[in-house]
């Protein structure tokens, strides 16, 4: 028989979705063989299951092993919640992690918080509890942004009152949904930032998002370095040289090979006699590095 236990308070962005029903709070002294609607209750485990709806797709091994020696230590602070199904069975709608530590640590019950949910509204909670999450990796966020836009239809304005996060920030990373999947593969798995995802962007070709990456990883570039390169990557025809028209015909047809070679803009400097000079700008050690590996590629 569940025995119900002290209401707690709920996260700030999944409370303003849980609207509790005003009757039905089961006591502790209630003899109901079914927990009601409104209560929080020790659930039994093999009554639940997992919520089809839910956005996340990584659970991190070592982190439901840590919560579950937390779990052993000091219990389950905070409910999961769940919905009714049938009779006697429920659907989990949030707390997938510690619902899977306590499974892992073989408990019998849980603390849950029991609600009544249509499939819109579970999928809702869970995306709208994921997104306030700060484990998440941006691309899980994303995700769970566009769904709401697509499942859901929210608006970005409407979105922005329900996670408390403003418009622009839920904006940039929608943009991230642009890059190719190889390239979100990698911001997942932790080999590249947001930040960097926010600077290769800003270049439409998949092709060409997938070079700037492979370049990323392999001089090991920072935020700002990769901003630079994809700047002069987008302008790399540009020449600087107080005299541009003065350039004569065979320095103006190389200028944009070396420009395109070398992802920067170029100075040329011309001098009367004909002499001149290039020069090459680099603007971080990264950039200093990823340039010498240029000329030592063509030895």
């Amino acid at each position: 028989m569940a025995k119900a236990i002290k209401k707690q308070a709920l996260g700030r962005g999944l409370s303003a979705l849980l609207q509790e029903p005003e009757k039905n709070q089961q006591t502790a002294g209630s003899t109901s063989s079914s927990p009601q609607v409104g209560t929080i209750v020790e659930l039994e485990l093999n009554r639940i299951e997992v919520n089809p709806f839910q956005p996340r797709t990584q659970f991190k091994e070592e982190a439901i092993r840590e919560l579950a020696s937390s779990i052993q230590e000091l219990g389950v602070i905070q409910p999961i919640t769940v919905r009714k199904t049938k009779a006697n069975t429920f659907q989990l709608v949030s707390g997938e992690r510690r619902f899977r530590a306590s499974k892992l640590l073989d408990l019998k019950t849980i603390p849950a918080y029991i609600r009544i949910a249509n499939d819109q509204e579970a999928l809702e909670m869970a995306l709208v509890e994921n997104i306030q999450r700060e484990d998440l990796d941006p691309i899980e966020i994303a995700l769970s942004y566009q769904r709401l836009i697509d499942d859901i239809q929210l608006t970005q304005e409407q979105m922005s009152q329900r996670v408390g996060k403003k418009r622009s920030t839920i904006a940039n990373y929608l943009r991230l949904l642009k890059l190719d999947p190889l390239i979100q593969t990698g911001m997942r798995d932790g080999f590249i930032s947001m930040g960097h995802g926010r600077a290769i962007v800003n270049i439409s070709s998949h092709t060409d998002q997938i070079a700037i990456y492979k370049e990323i990883i392999s001089n090991k570039l920072s935020v700002r370095a990769t901003e630079t390169l994809v700047k002069n990557y987008n302008t790399p025809n540009s020449v600087k040289t107080t005299k541009t028209n003065e350039l004569p015909d065979f320095v103006k047809n190389g200028v944009e090979k070396i420009a395109s070679y070398f992802g920067h803009k170029i100075d040329v400097k011309m001098e009367k006699k004909g002499a001149g000079k290039i020069l090459i700008p680099f603007h971080s050690k990264e950039d200093y590095d990823r340039i010498l590996k240029l000329f030592k590629s063509d030895k």
